[in-house]
C-alpha cells in the first residue's frame, strides 16, 4: 500500500488497518532545510540546539545563568562545542512548576537575548517560550529566528497566526497538560498513536495558518511515564511519516536518572546512549545541555 498523504498514512495507523513496518515504499523525503530570516539551515546532518535556561528554578541548571557575564560565558561555551543553534527560555517548563507573567518572562528573556545577539550575531537563537506576545517582541526586537512552543498553541491560540507572520521556524512539541498538571497520572490507550494524530491535527492547522517551516517535538517527560517515554523512543522513527524535521529532547531527563537510580547531575553517560538511539531512529537536532558531547556523538553515528 503507497499512500499519498501523512493524514491518510496516519488514518490506517490509527485506526488498525494497516501497520507501518517501513517508509521506503511511501512518497514521504525527509526535509532537510529551514528558512530562518532568509538564511538557509542544513538538516542534512543533524544539528545540536544548546540549552540556556535563564530562570531560577529549572530542574538542571536553574539558577546557573542570570547575570550577562553568566549568559555570554555560557553561549560562547555551547558556541565553541558545536552548536548550531542556542535555545533560550526564561519560563521553566519542569514538573510542577509555577506560572509566571508576561512581565517577568520578558523582563529575564530580553536582556539576555540583547546580549546575545550584540556578542554573537550570526548564531541562530530559538527562543523557547508559549506566549505569542513574547514570540512577537524576540523575533521584531531581537532577531530570534525560531520559536519553540512547547503546547504547540495550546496555550496561546494567537501563536500560529503570530509565527505565520513572523516567518519563522516553529518548533511544536506534545506535552499532556501544563508543567503544573502533566505528571500528575498521565494516562494514553497508546500513546504514540495518541501522539501521531495530535501532530496529524496540529500540523495541518499550522500550515492552513501560514507557518512554513515546522519542526516536531515528541516532548519526552511531558505528561508521559518512564513507559511512556520508552515506548515513544521505540517507535520514534514513526514520526517520519510527517516528512518533517524531528527534535529531541532527552538531555538528563528522569527516564534516565530515575531508571537507573542516580541523579540529573549523573545522567551524561545516560544522555549520550538514548541521544544515539534517536539519531538511528531520525532525529534531526538534539536539545542538549551538553554540547561538546552531543557533537561527538552525531559525529560517531555519522560513520555508520
Amino acid at each position: 500500500m503507497v499512500f499519498k498523504t501523512y493524514l491518510e498514512a496516519f488514518y490506517y495507523l490509527y485506526n488498525g488497518k494497516y501497520i507501518f513496518m517501513s517508509f521506503k515504499d511511501t512518497f514521504f523525503s525527509k526535509k532537510y532545510t529551514l528558512n530562518c530570516r532568509g538564511k538557509l539551515i542544513n538538516l542534512s546532518t543533524p544539528l545540536v540546539m544548546g540549552i540556556l535556561n535563564i530562570t531560577p528554578d529549572s530542574f538542571y541548571d536553574g539558577g546557573k545563568y542570570i547575570t550577562e557575564e553568566q549568559i555570554l560565558k555560557k553561549t560562547g561555551q555551547m558556541i565553541r562545542d558545536g552548536a548550531s543553534i542556542i535555545d533560550v527560555g526564561a519560563y521553566s517548563s519542569r514538573p510542577g512548576a509555577a506560572e509566571i507573567s508576561v512581565d517577568e518572562e520578558i523582563g529575564r528573556l530580553a536582556p539576555a537575548l540583547g546580549a546575545i545577539r550584540k556578542r554573537y550575531q550570526d548564531i541562530i537563537i530559538s527562543v523557547d517560550t508559549l506566549r505569542s506576545s513574547v514570540a512577537e517582541m524576540a523575533v521584531k526586537e531581537y532577531n530570534a529566528d525560531i520559536i519553540n512552543d512547547i503546547s504547540a498553541g495550546e496555550a496561546d491560540k494567537d501563536m500560529f497566526d503570530m509565527v505565520a507572520a513572523l516567518s519563522v521556524p516553529y518548533i511544536m512539541m506534545h506535552m499532556k497538560g501544563t508543567p503544573m498538571d502533566m505528571q500528575v497520572n498521565p494516562v494514553y490507550d497508546d500513546v504514540v498513536e495518541e501522539i501521531l494524530l495530535y501532530f496529524s491535527e496540529k500540523v495541518q492547522k499550522a500550515k492552513l495558518a501560514g507557518i512554513c517551516d515546522i519542526i516536531i517535538d515528541p516532548g519526552f517527560g511531558f505528561g508521559k511515564t518512564l513507559e511512556h517515554n520508552y515506548r515513544i523512543l521505540n517507535r520514534l522513527d514513526d514520526f517520519r511519516i510527517f516528512e518533517l524535521p524531528l527534535l529531541v529532547g532527552l538531555s538528563r531527563k528522569s527516564m534516565i536518572y530515575k531508571a537507573l537510580n542516580i541523579t540529573s547531575r549523573e545522567a551524561l553517560n545516560g544522555t549520550s546512549v538514548l541521544n544515539t538511539i534517536a539519531l538511528m531512529k531520525g532525529a534531526d537536532i538534539l536539545r542538549v545541555h551538553d554540547v561538546r558531547e552531543a557533537v561527538q556523538t552525531i559525529k560517531l553515528c555519522s560513520l555508520l
